[in-house]
């Protein structure tokens, strides 16, 4: 089986089809992100960290598949270090704090540790095209929070221009219309 394969599966024995999510399941949103994230010619270790990138709850999502203080290991075993790093990465950070700055600071705040981490461009890049890609899925798929949130993303998706790929700042500029 391929990493993909066995983190899906391993996602559903962790009740991600059971678990209620814009357009669906947290399951078939977190395909979807993956998917997106294919399409728009992302990395192997970006789309797999794309498809677990809920696995630690987020800030806007609080429910978890994994406990982040000790199953950090059995996640990494799946799908590598560097995409269980940007999936802890993507759950922990404290969205309030971080993304209103995270264009001039590039530091990204733990909402478990309370530590902050300061990032280099590619690991930014990185978390930036995955939030970006998650809340568009979010958007496209949860209209009750498209009054809400797309004004948000307006907002902020061009404060993040220099910082996503072309791709992804392409494809958030149609789906909002900037």
């Amino acid at each position: 089986m391929s990493t993909f394969e066995d983190l899906g599966s391993l996602l559903l024995v962790r009740g991600a089809d059971e678990l209620d999510h814009a357009g669906g399941t947290l399951y078939v949103h977190l395909h979807r992100v993956a998917k997106r994230l294919t399409t728009l010619g992302a990395s192997d270790t970006l789309v797999i960290a794309g498809l677990a990138h809920a696995a630690y709850g987020t800030d806007g999502f609080p429910t978890h598949l994994f406990d982040w203080q000790q199953e950090r290991p059995v996640l990494e075993a799946v799908i590598g270090p560097e995409a269980e790093q940007l999936v802890y990465r993507y759950g922990s950070c404290d969205r309030e704090t971080s993304w209103r700055d995270l264009a001039e600071h590039h530091t990204v705040a733990d909402r478990f540790t309370g530590t902050s981490e300061e990032l280099e461009a590619a690991e930014l890049r990185e978390f930036v095209d995955l939030t970006i890609v998650n809340e568009l899925d979010v958007l496209d798929h949860a209209p009750k929070l498209g009054a809400k949130l797309r004004p948000y993303l307006q907002d902020l998706i061009p404060r993040w221009q220099s910082l996503a790929s072309p791709a992804v700042l392409a494809d958030a500029y149609r789906v909002l219309q900037l």
